[in-house]
């Protein structure tokens, strides 16, 4: 039997936090590596067969000790995230991925990446005049790119904040919702809303709105225009022609930073039009300051069974080509 042991001196509240309801945290670890974890008096004993199983359950223990010690609020989901990247030998430390926060949320609670690819995503804008975050639902491309653009504009870096979409009909015509245009293509643009309610505070938002600090519209109102010192935001960039995309790369003024987001296995468009997101790293991945995100089923932070539903249809949809072929 090899042990290790980890000194913890916190408080019952951290432990209960990292090792979960009914120890339901640690069981993910345990499992992951043939261990047994046990927390003793000021020490987490690690117990297991292999050295090496041992080893990796302390790699991950230490991350999920350390992500407490950030105020990490310790989930199911990330200490699986954790055991995942240690599996891979990509193990980066909660200290490498939690770093200083994004921005805060509207009651003040720091908002950080979660994901070795969340991390890479912020870094990018952060670097970039252009950044471009592709990957499948529910890995956070649209909500910290908000972040971003929102701690940006109070640390006066942009004057204002432009959010479009492409109001692209998913099954359901825009001619058959009731109201006028703007009720029309609102439908679209509520993941941002959503977004700018939790960061800022309705009434914060609202504020901006109408002083024009923040701008949200279809990706039809940006023709003809030139954003100087603006964050703008493109989400579900998938289903932009090649030609909306170049128009919309085309507006960057002076002092702007363009974040464009996308799952390109999720393309509302008809068949035969070519979605702009699909051809952009092949049309602009050589341009000094411009970079390209790719995120995985393994940076979702939705909930667990989002993942598993991502792996499932990428499993069909493969099945699907081959057959064709």
């Amino acid at each position: 039997m090899v042990t290790q042991n980890l000194h913890f001196e916190g408080s019952y509240e951290e432990a209960r936090n990292i090792f979960g309801r009914n120890d339901e945290n640690v069981a993910i670890i345990e499992d992951a590596f043939m261990t047994s974890v046990t927390l003793g008096d000021g020490i987490v004993v690690v117990e297991g067969e292999n050295a090496g199983g041992v080893e990796h359950a302390v790699n991950v223990l230490s991350s999920v000790i350390e992500a407490s010690k950030a105020g990490e609020h310790i989930t199911r989901q990330l200490v699986a995230y954790y055991c995942d990247m240690e599996s891979l030998g990509k193990t980066r430390t909660a200290g490498q991925i939690l770093t200083d926060a994004v921005c805060l949320n509207a009651k003040g609670a720091p908002i950080r990446p979660k994901t070795a690819g969340q991390k890479e995503y912020i870094d990018a804008i952060s670097e970039n005049t252009v950044t471009f975050g592709i990957g499948p639902a529910g890995t956070g491309k649209t909500f910290l790119a908000v972040c971003k653009a929102v701690a940006e504009l109070r640390k006066n870096r942009v004057s204002r904040i432009v959010l479009t979409r492409p109001a692209v009909e998913a099954g359901e015509k825009l001619g058959f919702l009731p109201g006028d245009l703007q009720d029309k293509v609102d439908p679209y643009l509520r993941p941002l809303y959503d977004a700018l309610f939790e960061i800022m505070g309705p009434e914060s938002f609202q504020k901006k709105l109408e002083k024009g600090i923040i701008e949200i519209a279809p990706l039809a109102y940006m023709r003809g225009r030139t954003l100087d010192n603006a964050f703008i935001i493109l989400d579900e960039a998938q289903n932009t022609t090649r030609e909306q995309l170049k128009m919309f790369l085309t507006r960057i003024g002076n002092g702007s930073v363009a974040v464009v987001n996308g799952d390109d296995t999720q393309i509302d468009l008809p068949r035969d039009v070519l979605s702009g997101l699909k051809t952009a790293p092949a049309v602009l991945g050589d341009i000094e300051g411009i970079a390209f995100v790719r995120f995985t089923e393994r940076d979702v932070v939705r909930h667990e069974l989002v993942k598993k539903i991502i792996k499932a249809y990428e499993k069909f949809e493969k099945g699907i080509g081959k057959h064709d072929s």
